[in-house]
């Protein structure tokens, strides 16, 4: 299963941010009747979409309490961060001005 609850749950709050953007337009008063239209059938696939998200998060959170599903913990390798890795090296502090 490619889906983390984590992803699931980010694409939710995506979702509902696009959903209440959207709402937002469809009750503008100045919007032509055209865009109000095609507003809502948008909105009508949005709130589709994050339907089946949620579906999907709790079908994940039912296989958790069952003990079908483990999260895998993906850890996070940033070469950036470790100097070790830097093509040169870093320059002293002294002659930058510090001091």
């Amino acid at each position: 299963m490619a889906e983390t609850m984590g992803s699931v749950i980010d694409k939710i709050c995506i979702a509902e941010l696009k959903i209440y953007h959207i709402q937002e337009q469809i009750d503008r008063q100045d919007l032509a009747e055209d865009l109000k239209h095609l507003s809502r059938e948008r909105l009508g696939i949005m709130m589709r979409q994050r339907d089946d998200l949620v579906a999907e998060f709790n079908g994940l959170s039912d296989s958790w309490a069952r003990g079908a599903y483990k999260p895998k913990v993906y850890r996070q390798f940033k070469m950036y961060n470790d100097p070790r890795f830097a093509p040169h090296p870093a320059p002293s502090p002294k002659g930058r001005g510090m001091g």
